[in-house]
């Protein structure tokens, strides 16, 4: 029998016991770790000098920290009430404050975006990494502990939502590469999942269960679609084959692009309009039909717009029963809640596999092949240079934002099938105003994916098609998704590297490329109701969701005085936004601050 345990303290000395003081601990990326094993392990080690605790992991979750006042007022009650209860990781919060001892080792080769940019330690210790190789370096790290959070139904258990990583290593220790312990924490709000993480209990070493290590899950909320990332959305929806193999992540883009199909399937006369209308080269063609014979998903995350399709019944071609196969999923509370409560003969076409299956199309070549047809792998990238590099994962000094993940993976895999595409996203702006800055750049030091693996780049301006094209038409099929604020200088640019010829001019087609005849665009598709800020539920509730317009135009003039200012002076005689300034706790404002805040906030509500 499996040892159980209700106190992780008791269980963090069994593990001692068992491997001694030199402890190496896997945990799955995301929200499988079991973070009550972890924190009685770094407390152990915290109190032991002579205990050294070498932690191997991605992506650490941890709760937003708003920035400004505004930010605090809006987003800390839907923090508390979305991630409320969530135990924080110790290491984290030692890591954090660059206050992990030196018998206590952090290494991750995944970051939640842009949460250790300042941290120096964690900078020094991130290792840059593809997702499928990471098992093979905890491996080489002497890796003795794996502490997962599992699911349970009766006498077995779910590795859930991170089957990803340690699927491969119990694949290694059955193969007797590797000996390490797999430590289980129960967790019921985790759904169980079907399929090769099903695993009998004794396939664990210890098991910590009982209520008071019961915890809500991490369930970060919805993002709000903006214009930008709608546009991104319908044109990507547009370079998706019916019968086709689709992957993509997590976000905003990824949420329009799902709701891009959507609208194609349902509505074909509207997407094929709105797709017309976003792009200024009419003769494009555009995937139009609805999904006769739908779309499989190999996914390495399982985020829940794919469950979404899967209800519009765009997602329903199925490869050996599933209609989905997936390493993780990290999603809001209605996505695991769904999860738990679907019908078990319907949770059995969402399969989750071990990352190596899905990252990669070697071990069973010809399944895979003959499974991922007419693939588009999309993905988002933060930069990309107008030479077709992308810039996903870190800056030109180095830091890293948040990490490779699958990125590459993905990218070789749509070079090494037939008929595969690899789809980069990335909006062609950030910031607004005196703010905004070209996301695509003539050149940078860092890049993620090199220009020689450059594919399909969407902006919300279009597609531009890299695959095989030379430098110069690299460029100008770069040039016309840019915004047109920054394409003469980036024209200039490539001209005094001599990529293109000195007469060349931008098409007049191409130099409307703005915001504003974006959400013109949109607006047809806005007004139907067919390009919602939050198409697929939402943690907001209807006073929130009625404030995102208005603190987005806020966030858009943050370093912009003049702006704010106008919205101030504008405030002077608008209206209260509903129950709005109540929910900021601005309806009396005491201080200067809060009463120039309450005064934007009705400027900007005010449009």
């Amino acid at each position: 029998m499996t040892p159980r345990f209700t106190d992780p303290d008791a269980l963090a000395d069994a593990i001692i016991e068992r491997v001694g003081r030199r402890i190496v601990l896997g945990l799955p990326l995301g929200l499988g770790k079991a973070n009550h094993v972890v924190n009685a392990l770094v407390a152990r080690a915290l109190k032991d000098p002579s205990i050294h605790l070498h932690v191997f992991t991605a992506l650490t979750l941890e709760p937003p920290r708003p920035k400004s006042d505004l930010e605090k007022r809006f987003l800390g009650p839907i923090i508390e009430r979305t991630l409320g209860g969530y135990p924080a990781l110790a290491y984290a919060e030692l890591q954090r404050r660059d206050a992990l001892p030196s018998n206590i080792e952090v290494d991750e080769f995944f970051f939640q975006a842009g949460t250790r940019l300042s941290t120096p330690s964690a900078q020094r210790s991130y290792i840059s990494a593809n997702y499928t190789h990471a098992a093979g370096y905890l491996r080489e790290r002497g890796v003795n502990v794996v502490a997962q959070l599992v699911a349970r139904r009766g006498d077995r258990l779910s590795l859930s939502c991170n089957t990803d990583i340690t699927l491969d290593l119990l694949a290694a220790r059955r193969a007797g590469q590797d000996d390490f312990m797999l430590v289980g924490q129960v967790n019921d709000e985790l759904p169980f999942m079907p399929g090769d993480g099903d695993l009998p209990a004794d396939a664990f070493s210890h098991l910590l269960d009982g209520p008071d290590v019961q915890f809500p899950l991490f369930a970060p909320p919805k993002e709000p679609i903006p214009d930008a990332s709608y546009a991104i959305g319908f044109h990507a929806a547009s370079l998706v084959r019916d019968g086709g193999t689709i992957q993509m992540g997590i976000g905003a883009i990824s949420d329009a692009v799902a709701q891009g199909l959507i609208v194609r399937h349902r509505r074909p006369d509207v997407f094929v309009d709105t797709v017309r209308r976003l792009s200024p080269d009419q003769a494009a063609p555009v995937a139009c039909g609805p999904f006769e014979m739908g779309l499989y998903a190999a996914t390495e995350m399982f985020v829940d717009c794919l469950l979404d399709l899967w209800r519009a019944g765009v997602l329903k071609r199925q490869v050996d029963g599933a209609v989905l196969h997936g390493g993780f999923f990290l999603g809001p509370r209605a996505f695991y809640r769904a999860l738990r409560e679907m019908p078990e003969d319907e949770r059995a076409k969402f399969q989750m596999q071990a990352i190596s299956g899905i990252n990669e199309i070697y071990g069973d070549e010809a399944a895979r092949r003959a499974a991922r047809v007419d693939a588009r792998f999309v993905n988002t990238a933060m930069m990309a240079t107008l030479l077709g590099a992308a810039v996903s994962d870190g800056l030109d000094d180095g830091r890293v934002v948040s990490g490779v993940g699958g990125q590459y993976n993905f990218v070789a895999q749509a070079f090494a099938l037939e008929g595969a595409r690899s789809i980069i996203t990335l909006p062609a702006v950030r910031g607004s105003g005196r703010k905004a800055a070209s996301n695509i750049l003539w050149s940078y030091a860092h890049g993620t994916i090199p220009r020689h693996l450059k594919d399909v780049v969407v902006t919300e301006y279009g597609v531009a098609d890299l695959r095989g094209r030379t430098d110069r038409d690299t460029i100008v099929r770069m040039l016309s998704i840019a915004d047109s604020r920054f394409q003469p200088e980036l024209l200039d640019e490539a001209k005094r590297a001599g990529k293109v010829e000195a007469g060349y001019v931008i098409p007049e087609a191409f130099r409307n490329n703005t915001p504003e005849r974006i959400a013109e665009a949109l607006k047809p598709a806005r007004d139907a109701g067919l390009a919602p800020l939050l198409p697929f539920g939402s943690d907001f509730d209807a006073v929130e969701q009625g404030l995102l317009p208005v603190l987005g135009r806020l966030k858009a003039a943050q370093g912009d005085s003049r702006a704010l200012l106008a919205y101030v002076w504008k405030g002077l005689g608008a209206p209260a936004p509903g129950d709005g300034l109540r929910r900021l706790g601005l309806e009396q404002p005491r201080t200067l601050n809060e009463r120039v805040l309450a005064l934007a906030v009705r400027g900007a509500a005010a449009g």
